[in-house]
């Protein structure tokens, strides 16, 4: 749910061919010099996720509550909506418990990209782009289906309480926008590890072995050009924005969000500087069961952060079995490939 179509989403329609076109490489960016749009290069794609431009592990998870306050910009456009906050739910606390109402806490994965389009702003038609040829396009993995706004989710069971944007309902409102409900089957030896841990544990509820989760996905009609000018630190006119919110998903995480922003480049009026994010909301309390986890031997390579930050014996693929740092590199290079090989309009 945070999910290769989470975050994927700005891209070329099914008639687009990427034929003979260069595709882009990942350049993990070490020191704040690396943003300056100045200094992007063709084809290549400035990315980070971790601290200090250490390699991304559990340290670079951060707590929502933390996030929130440490990166106000981030929270205002990468949140569900700007108000958003860790909601109240009414669940166990542990197997057998009676359910209480509780806050539920989140964690924060969030990862930055910037690259240059060698279009000028007012070549791109972002409406193009909103569509579910793209989406099926960006992630073979994931299966989707578009569904009207009445069929959306109701949001009221412990996965989506506190998910209902307040100042709209979900997929509607905006001009140009698409809804999908969307299905991911956990790959490699995931499933195997999820049986095993569902004949282990106590508890009635049982993990999935695949991720089902609701989006929309649309071109931002109001620009609000001071705020997202802090977001993106490149003081630049906003040409355009493109916004996937993931309001929905069955298991592990809370929502996702991948969000892009299209300004001018400074530098030459020929180009376009995209800032690119993808932030997932996951529940702490699938990270909490590391200790839980490390006491069996046979899930000790299952760990859920070990698996979600890539470092397990078994992640594999390219998509989100691959763990969140290789999934969003993937996801944002993938994006930019499309994005390079649409027609100027």
């Amino acid at each position: 749910m945070w999910f290769r179509h989470a975050i994927a989403f700005v891209g070329l329609i099914g008639s687009l061919s990427a034929a003979g076109a260069e595709n882009f490489h990942i350049a993990n960016a070490t020191s704040p010099k690396d943003w300056d749009s100045a200094q992007l290069k063709p084809g290549i794609i400035v990315f980070s996720d971790a601290k200090n431009g250490a390699a991304a592990d559990e340290s670079s998870l951060m707590a929502f509550a933390d996030w929130a306050r440490v990166h106000p910009a981030q929270k205002k456009f990468l949140a569900l909506f700007p108000g958003y906050v860790e909601p109240t739910v009414t669940k166990a606390a542990t197997p057998g418990a009676t359910p209480a109402p509780a806050v539920e806490k989140l964690t924060m994965y969030v990862a930055q990209a910037r690259f240059l389009l060698d279009r000028p702003p007012d070549a791109l038609d972002l409406a193009r782009y909103v569509s579910l040829a793209f989406l099926e396009k960006v992630d073979p993995a994931i299966h989707h289906k578009a569904i009207a706004a009445d069929n959306v989710h109701s949001l009221t069971d412990v996965q989506g309480t506190g998910n209902q944007n307040p100042q709209r309902k979900w997929c509607t409102g905006r001009p140009v926008l698409v809804c999908t409900q969307s299905n991911y089957q956990l790959e490699g030896k995931i499933p195997i590890g999820i049986m095993l841990v569902n004949k282990l544990r106590d508890s009635a509820k049982k993990a999935s072995d695949h991720i089902d989760f609701e989006s929309e996905f649309s071109m931002l009609a109001d620009l609000d050009q001071a705020g997202l000018k802090d977001l993106t630190g490149l003081d630049a006119p906003i040409a355009g924005a493109l916004a996937q919110n993931i309001f929905y998903v069955n298991q592990i995480m809370k929502f996702g969000k991948f969000f892009a922003v299209f300004q001018a480049d400074p530098a030459d009026a020929a180009k376009t500087v995209v800032t690119a994010y993808m932030a997932l909301a996951i529940e702490t309390s699938v990270l909490d069961k590391k200790k839980e986890y490390e006491k069996v031997p046979v899930l000790r390579n299952l760990v859920p952060v070990q698996v979600l930050m890539g470092r397990s014996s078994f992640n594999s693929g390219n998509s989100l079995s691959a763990g969140l740092p290789k999934y969003a590199r993937n996801e944002i290079a993938t994006v930019a490939d499309l994005l390079a090989h649409g027609p100027a309009q």
